[in-house]
């Protein structure tokens, strides 16, 4: 007897969407072994019916209204790759969830915006709410985190975990370039948007690191407590210093629970370049997970992209086929604490700093003696030959809390001693 058919409703048909339809038909067979039954594509909504996608939709029904495709009752589950934290998205996803059904998603800014009210619903309702596309791509990081190590006080989670900014800091390296020039070729390659302050500014790798921290530390989403900064200042010549001392810059998405609360921050940091993070290339995405039991366990892979994305989509709908879905957040949504967040500043690391000197005597002393009445002190210094007046010194610093490393900078920006604002990067230990 052939088993019943695990009905799926996909709500959006851009490249994921249309990845799903893809997999199904090639790897039905596969899915259907691993599913215990077969999942099937009944019913579809996207904003253009009659946009060739490449792949045959005419076999399913239509809904122009994503929030009618929810409500329908020849449905299981309903497959949410609109994208927006609210409007549609976080419609149908609300309506899918009230009427029974299961929902897979790779919505990162809706799960990380409205995550806890969502799992709240879905876990009163009975019904499946997972995202594990929403982080990370194909790279298995969500379910990782709540079920493979799920034995585990995790004591920090870290990565790169936006693909475009990868690309740019490891292109800049490899071949000297600026910043401007590899964002143009980002753009034309298809890895950057037209307009790309969301994914360079940092705020795509903020949603990210948020999710994986409620599932690290059983916490309540807080994406308003990560702190945010992105790589538009990040230049050519701070990338060739830190080659020069066995460094590589990236964006690192770091969550870790300290004694005075939850560190959330994304920012570029230096770090070995001989290190996991160190040498990832391209657009390429890397989640760090550190356990008391395990150690340290490293997942890499594509971040993006339609074939992975659409992968990790379908180990959602398998698990919710069989009947395994667990728990957005690895653990009872209700159970989730809210966390205290470290207080700004609070955070310690040695520091690499680079100031342009004008070109006269005195200068370095001023930066000393900044540094000084702060309480950071110098642990190497290195000066460079100067060029149009000004003479490049970077300094490495000892262990300093990121508040006395603010005031210094603002003390040295305010002397009038510089001829460009101060560099400031933490050096992180991977």
């Amino acid at each position: 007897m052939t088993a019943t058919p695990f009905r799926l409703g996909i709500a959006g048909l851009g490249t994921v969407g249309t990845g799903i339809v893809r997999l199904i038909d090639a790897q039905g067979d596969a899915i259907a072994a691993k599913a215990g039954r077969p999942v099937a594509v009944i019913a579809v909504s996207a904003r253009s019916r009659s946009r060739d996608r490449g792949v045959d939709i005419a076999r399913f029904a239509w809904e122009d209204d994503p929030v009618a495709l929810a409500a329908r009752d020849d449905l299981d589950a309903v497959v949410e790759v609109i994208g927006g934290e609210d409007g549609p998205a976080k419609a149908l996803v609300e309506r899918a969830i009230a009427t029974g059904k299961h929902v897979v998603t790779a919505n990162k800014a809706l799960l990380a915006r409205h995550g806890q009210a969502l799992a709240e619903a879905a876990e009163a309702a009975g019904v499946a709410l997972a995202g594990e596309a929403a982080v990370a791509g194909g790279i298995p990081a969500l379910r990782g985190l709540g079920e493979g190590l799920a034995a585990n006080r995790i004591t920090r989670v870290f990565g790169v975990l936006n693909g475009t900014c990868n690309f740019i800091l490891s292109e800049m390296a490899a071949r000297g370039a600026a910043y401007d020039t590899v964002l143009d070729e980002a753009q034309k390659l298809g890895y950057a948007e037209a307009d790309p302050t969301f994914d360079v500014g940092g705020m795509d790798a903020a949603q990210k690191l948020a999710i994986l921290a409620a599932l690290a530390f059983g916490t309540r989403v807080d994406v308003d407590g990560v702190s945010v900064e992105g790589i538009e200042r990040v230049s050519a010549e701070d990338i060739a210093t830190a080659r020069d001392m066995g460094l590589a810059v990236r964006l690192l998405g770091l969550a870790q629970m300290t004694e005075q609360g939850l560190e959330q921050r994304v920012r570029p940091v230096m770090v070995a370049a001989d290190s996991t993070v160190g040498a990832l290339q391209g657009v390429t995405n890397a989640v760090v997970i550190e356990g008391e039991a395990i150690g340290q366990v490293t997942l890499m892979g594509p971040g993006a992209g339609e074939g992975p994305t659409a992968s990790a989509i379908l180990s959602d709908i398998v698990a919710a086929a069989r009947g395994a879905a667990r728990p957005l957040f690895g653990r009872p949504a209700a159970g989730l604490i809210s966390a205290t967040r470290l207080a700004h500043g609070a955070a310690h690391a040695p520091y690499y700093l680079r100031v342009m000197l004008a070109d006269a005597p005195g200068m370095l002393a001023q930066v000393a003696s900044a540094l000084g009445e702060v309480g950071v002190s110098i642990q190497r210094m290195h000066q460079y030959d100067g060029r149009g007046g000004a003479v490049p010194v970077v300094l490495i610093t000892h262990d300093t809390p990121s508040a006395a490393m603010e005031a210094a900078i603002a003390r040295i920006d305010a002397a009038g001693i510089c001829q460009a604002s101060p560099v400031a990067m933490r050096l992180e230990a991977v």
